[in-house]
């Protein structure tokens, strides 16, 4: 099971108040338990408070994640004042950990079919919330569509029409998400080229699930991505690890991804765990939450992770923060503003650590 720091290690104060950016969450995976259990009341929900303890109970073999994510959108998200609870308590959350910029996954398919909120309507729920979250907490959320691979390719192309039909600047780009088993990247690249002529910018989870590292390669050479989420068994590849690498791409990875907890031995899960051998590939990663409520684990912590179970020193946590700099969709001065800035604050915590 992952360590989490305790809160009276010197490492996690320094790790709560390092600026972070975050650009792998999901919104309906960052639910808290108390509002989920909320929107169960409310809709009368045959949600069980058992079922609501497993959902949030991380064991041993974690389960549970994806059922939890249909669960709202099928049953218990009805208006845009319901996704802006979501998108503003995830956005506060976030905030108390040190993260200053969230890009953030939303998957409108799921919305419209399911919740019967338009594509515009529910936009205006967390477009709102992101205005409110920076004006009270000072923290920059930016969205990123997301196709639902398990859902039609058609399915997919009618989400980017959506998107760039009713274009705003809180949504940067499109990604994909939900289980990779027999839903490979291929069957996307039109909804993928549509984002691409449009101007949006793109994204894949790849090689996630234990899936071939030829998912990670379809997403880089034929959706021609931006970045990779998860990615891990590009490993599997050194070759093609080296051209990711030589190309600067960023793989935005998961520490208490649910796969390997499940598949790798307790006694060697952190030993043997992909993210622990991606950069001495030459790959660039980033860490972040997925699903932080329902993974139990804070940026914070998710952090404290890369030290503790994957080994990782300060100097290269550093990298890592400047990865994310690199990898977010921001504009060139912002980024190095932000560079000069978060190696700053760094810089000075860590001086702080080691005067101790």
């Amino acid at each position: 099971m992952p360590t989490f720091l305790a809160p009276s290690d010197p490492l996690y104060g320094f790790l709560l108040r390092l600026p972070k950016v975050e650009l792998h969450c999901h919104l309906l995976g960052t639910v808290r338990r108390d509002t989920f259990s909320d929107l169960v009341r409310r809709a009368g929900a045959s949600i069980s408070e058992a079922e609501i303890e497993a959902f949030y109970t991380r064991g041993e073999k974690p389960v549970g994640v994806l059922r939890v994510l249909r669960a709202l959108d099928v049953e218990l998200i009805r208006s845009a004042d319901d996704l802006h609870r979501l998108t503003y308590e995830y956005l506060q959350d976030a905030a108390a950990h040190g993260v200053r910029y969230a890009e953030f996954f939303w998957n409108p398919t799921g919305t419209a079919r399911m919740s019967g909120l338009a594509y515009p309507q529910a936009l205006q729920g967390i477009v709102r919330a992101i205005a409110d979250a920076q004006a009270d907490h000072g923290i920059t959320g930016r969205l990123i569509a997301a196709i639902d691979r398990e859902a039609p390719p058609e399915a997919a192309v009618e989400m980017v029409r959506w998107v760039t039909e009713h274009r705003r600047e809180e949504v940067l780009g499109i990604g994909i998400d939900y289980r990779e088993v027999d839903h490979p990247p291929e069957w996307f690249a039109e909804a993928y080229a549509l984002a691409r002529r449009a101007g949006l910018k793109t994204t894949a989870h790849a090689g996630e699930f234990g899936m071939p590292w030829t998912n990670v390669r379809t997403a880089v050479e034929l959706l021609k991505v931006d970045r990779i989420d998860h990615g891990y068994t590009v490993v599997d590849a050194p070759e093609f690890a080296q051209r990711c690498a030589e190309a600067g791409i960023v793989f935005t990875v998961v520490p208490t991804n649910s796969y390997y907890l499940r598949s790798l031995p307790p006694e060697r899960w952190a030993q043997e765990h992909p993210i622990r051998r991606m950069p001495a590939l030459g790959l660039r990663i980033h860490p972040n939450t997925d699903d932080p409520t329902l993974h139990q684990v804070t940026p914070t912590q998710a952090w404290g992770m890369m030290l503790r179970d994957f080994g990782f020193g300060l100097d290269e946590l550093r990298g890592f923060m400047l990865n994310g700099l690199d990898a977010a969709w921001i504009d060139e001065a912002t980024r190095r503003a932000w560079r000069a800035d978060f190696t700053a604050r760094f810089d000075a915590l860590r001086a702080g650590i080691v005067t101790q």
